[in-house]
């Protein structure tokens, strides 16, 4: 954003780079824009009806294309105004601004030049550090950039490098990874592009079957081949990377501190000094860092999974939030708040004063209009859960299982299992699961027969599925439920040999309605090497449940932590909604984080094959009881319970009372009671298939409220024992679910009016408004014989940071008439080329003062490219010189600044000897210890070879050169 000219600049994918003006009045007074094609302005944001008196929002002033065939990656503005772009390849051209003013400059009769005035004029700043061929910046897409403002640099970075430029000579200094290890600006052999690995084909020889061997030599071998056949597909599909590099740069920025800020996509954030020198490193969240944002002594950081944390410029942790269900891809200051922008488009703003006794009083007062925000909704769900060995049902039987009672429920969540089974069907499951592939024909059967027997299309539509191997999950809603539906999200682990096949998984669906969270999550254990009625091996199965939970939270934390103890009961806002942070209390300090769980979600629903059996019975006695129905004695023998109970597993989880016969083993096609296995294993009757649940409440007996957002009752639960397609019966279990949910806008009312009314927040509000109060040494500086003056900014505040940013107002040249020169400033209110200050921005401690050094460099090169090319010539400017400096001073809390001005003048040395070195000239002596950067040794090297350039040129008076410069010497 270039805020001295009232532009917006933007990078496209077509290569092209565009500036809109950003003045209403500008723009609605601007020229109307020519034809497409022709090179003109172009206009965006019009009125919908494209009536004769719709006023465009913005309208384009200068368009050129920056690159012919590639995109514009990334974009900056440096401290001297000119224009640095990134692109694909390692690509970097600089814009002069003299070319980019010129051609703004231009009358709309000449407008058709000033697209090829500014594209002829780029510099090529890959090439100004390639050498035969061989260039020491990577090869890679330049993703972003940054302007050091505090140091008059630029940083270009990849993926994994960082490049560190000086802004003023465009100079490489350095080249260093991502681990702080330095690659001087050397020459280096090229790096070839790496060659794609040879396709592995992996070959399986068919060999007898060895009954002595046993299961374990059988599986072994079994996952042997199947982990082979899965990695095999994996490099074809990686082109040979076997391992995803989960360590890349997702975000720049700098803080007000001068510190530059980096953030992985692992989570991790890395602080650099100025010079590229790593600091620390840090990480507070495992989602990757997608955005940036500092002011003052605070620095805010956006994540995929949709949290905000916020930070002191230390990197310690102050407090996070859910901001958004889905990534925070863009942050921005405006006023006391931070808005944050998500992938989905929403954008909401938060309090820069959080955490703080603000957040407290608003959440309090929100607190106390609770009842007139609070809506109360009902919705029925159905849970249905199917081992369905490998058959078919008909439609018949599933109109049974589900249809009948589907008039009646707004959510139906269906988990089948042993859709299809097989070493060859696991094989190929974990190779495409490998490239992201999923599903199978069997499990699109069923998706396609259930949504018949539901009525799909007229009065359900299918909100999301899954299918991992054997399992398969699916959800729908009611058509009158859409609008209210959204953030779904499915999922699924598997947890079977070498944590890689499906023999053992979990698949889950995540379905957010009416603002609160339903996890169903189905599962199937392994029925191979479990004595059922040996406590050994009792135990064995409850750690291994315990380890798919344990494997589906570190897995998909990032879903849950959209639900942790960061989300917050109350919102408030202006124009967006803005979160108060539960994690302060009053005092502001902040509570030990708790981990995302699945007690985050709102209501957990388990369902599947568990296969527990029932214990201490014998077949025939399971029978016979179940012949009498005498159903509370067989529980008194169910595993799973009895486990439950114990706190061995599932823990906090509840289930309905079982009223139904157990629902495995049966003879296929073999109807009612009679049909239990009785072949020659005679399996002993048990309840292996089960529904459980978990809702709000922390004890049975809480009410519905926005505390307890969620109650669940069970209506039924039953098996559909009339089903014979399977070994297993159809379970299903209905909920009626209360729903407290929060009215958004009425909320956003009430929050209006306690702004507007409680006078205790008013003054918060007008606190958070704070500048901390700051003197300069000095209004006017003269620059006379190439010396150094040092000012000084003092923070006269005891007990708040000052953050100090340092600005060029506009530039002007003394005219031979005498008449007063026009100010003109260079984009972002740049520094003109012959000044230099040091530090341009820092924050400053209270009751300390910081030395500021301004330098002017008296010979410098004019350069013109043309193409890219360089055509340059030497010149020496003695004409006295005059720049307005601004120095804005800010708080942590709002952009709220104080400016001073300072007239900096430069009054040119009567001849054009070399004046001789003068020491920095203080005008004020320096009060504190804070460092201070001293001039670069690259001004003195220029200044000897500017003098040597002078002898050069020695045959030329000081006046034929001032005509040089007038006449812009070719």
């Amino acid at each position: 954003m270039d805020k001295a000219n009232g532009l917006l600049w933007t990078g496209h994918k077509d290569g092209r780079i565009r500036s809109w003006r950003m003045d209403l009045e500008t723009a609605a007074t601007a020229p109307a824009p020519p034809p497409p094609g022709s090179g003109g302005e172009g206009s965006v944001g019009g009125s919908a009806h494209g009536g004769p008196n719709s006023a465009p929002v913005f309208r384009e002033a200068l368009t050129w294309q920056a690159y012919g065939r590639t995109p514009v990656l990334s974009m900056a503005i440096t401290s001297y105004g000119e224009i640095w772009s990134g692109s694909e390849a390692g690509v970097i051209k600089a814009w002069p601004y003299d070319a980019i003013a010129k051609s703004l400059s231009l009358s709309p009769e000449e407008r058709h030049m000033a697209a090829l005035l500014v594209e002829r004029a780029y510099i090529d700043l890959r090439n100004h550090c390639t050498v035969g061929n061989v260039c020491s910046l990577p090869a890679s897409d330049v993703k972003y950039m940054l302007a050091d403002h505090s140091r008059a640099k630029v940083w270009t970075l990849t993926s994994m490098t960082f490049a560190l430029w000086d802004a003023r000579t465009r100079e490489l200094l350095k080249v260093f990874g991502m681990d702080g290890q330095v690659e001087s600006a050397r020459l280096d052999a090229p790096v070839m592009p790496e060659q794609p690995m040879e396709e592995v084909e992996v070959k399986v020889k068919p060999s007898k079957k060895d009954k002595s061997g046993g299961s374990l030599n059988f599986f072994q071998k079994s996952r042997n081949a199947l982990m082979g056949a899965a990695d095999a597909v994996r490099r074809v599909a990686t082109k040979g990377t076997f391992v995803e590099d989960n360590r890349r740069t997702g975000a720049v920025a700098q803080a007000d501190d001068g510190a530059i800020w980096s953030g992985c996509t692992n989570g991790c954030i890395i602080q650099w000094d100025g010079n590229g020198n790593r600091i620390q490193e840090f990480q507070h969240h495992t989602s990757s860092v997608q955005c940036i944002k500092a002011l003052g002594d605070r620095v805010w950081v956006g994540y995929a999974s949709g949290t905000v944390q916020v930070m002191d410029v230390d990197g310690n942790l102050l407090a996070g939030w859910t901001g958004h269900s889905c990534p925070v891809i863009r942050m921005a200051i405006g006023g006391s708040y931070i808005y944050t922008l998500a992938h989905h488009g929403g954008i909401r703003g938060w309090p820069l004063t959080s955490p703080g006794p603000l957040d407290d009083v608003l959440r309090t007062e929100l607190a106390n209009k609770e009842l007139s925000y609070t809506r109360m909704e009902k919705i029925n769900i159905m849970v249905g859960s199917w081992n369905v060995a490998q058959g078919k049902a008909t439609a018949e039987s599933l109109k049974a299982w589900l249809g009948s009672v589907a008039s009646d429920v707004g959510l139906v969540v269906v988990g089948l299992q042993e859709v299809e089974m097989g070493a060859g069907f696991l094989a190929i499951s974990a190779a495409k699961e490998t490239v992201g592939l999923e599903g199978s024909a069997n499990g699109q059967w069923w998706i396609d027969n259930i949504g018949k027997a539901l009525d799909e299309g007229t009065s359900f539509h299918r909100v999301g599925s899954r299918q991992l191997a054997a399992l398969l999950i699916a959800a729908w809603a009611r058509k009158s439920l859409k609008p209210y539906v959204g953030d779904v999200e499915a999922a699924a682990v598997p947890c079977g040999l070498g944590r890689a096949i499906g023999n053992k998984v979990y698949d889950g669906i995540y379905v957010q309605t009416f603002k609160f969270l339903v996890v169903a999550s189905i599962f199937e254990g392994c029925v191979l090497m479990y004595n059922y009625h040996n406590d050994k091996f009792l135990n064995m199965k409850n750690e291994s449940w315990n380890e798919v939970i344990g494997r589906v939270l570190a897995r998909y934390s990032r879903i849950f932590s959209l639900y942790t103890p960061y989300k917050i009961k109350g919102f408030c806002a202006s124009a967006t909604s803005v979160q108060l942070h539960k994690t302060v209390n009053v005092n502001g300090n902040q509570v030990d984080e708790v981990r995302p769980d699945l007690a985050d979600a709102d209501m957990v629903v388990f369902l599947g094959d568990f296969n527990y059996r029932l214990y201490g019975i014998t077949y025939d006695e399971a029978r016979d009881m179940v012949s009498q129905r005498s159903f509370d004695w067989l529980r008194e023998k169910d595993q799973l319970r009895a486990e439950m109970k114990a706190g061995k597993v599932f823990q906090g989880m509840r289930e309905g009372l079982i009223k139904f016969p157990p629902t495995y083993k049966f003879q296929k096609h073999a109807p009612g009671l009679g049909g239990y296995d009785s072949g020659e294993k005679k399996r002993i009757p048990a309840w292996c298939d089960r529904v459980l649940y978990r809702d709000s409440r922390a004890v049975s007996v809480a009410e519905c409220s926005l505390e307890c957002p969620v109650v669940a009752a069970i209506t039924s639960y039953v098996a559909v024992m009339e089903v014979t397609e399977s070994d297993h019966k159809p379970v299903r279990c209905t909920f009626s679910v209360d729903i407290a949910r929060v009215d958004e806008l009425t909320r956003r009312q009430e929050y209006g009016e306690i702004i507007e009314s409680n006078e205790e927040v008013r003054s918060m509000l007008k606190e958070s408004c704070f500048v901390p109060d700051s003197t300069v040494s000095t209004e006017e500086i003269i620059l006379e014989n190439q010396e150094n003056i040092v000012f000084q900014i003092t923070n006269n505040c005891e007990t708040s940071k000052a953050a100090f940013e340092i600005l060029c107002e506009g530039q002007s040249t003394k005219k031979d008439d005498g008449t007063k020169p026009e100010i003109i400033p260079r984009a972002s209110f740049g520094f003109p080329l012959w000044l230099e200050v040091l530090p341009a921005n820092g924050l400053i401690k209270p009751g300390e003062t910081v030395d500021i050094t301004i330098h002017h460099e008296d010979f410098y090169t004019q350069e013109e490219f043309v193409d890219g090319i360089p055509q340059n010539w030497w010149c020496e400017d003695t004409r006295d010189k005059e720049a307005v400096i601004m120095v804005n001073i800010t708080g942590s809390t709002s952009t709220e600044t104080k400016t001073h001005m300072i007239n900096v003048r430069h009054r040119c040395p009567a001849t054009s000897a070399p004046p001789p070195i003068n020491p920095p000239v203080t005008l004020t002596p320096p009060v504190n210890n804070m460092p201070t950067e001293a001039p670069s040794k690259r001004s003195s090297k220029k200044k000897e070879t500017s003098r040597q350039q002078q002898q050069d040129y020695a045959q030329f008076a000081s006046t034929e050169v001032h005509d040089l410069y007038r006449m812009r010497c070719p």
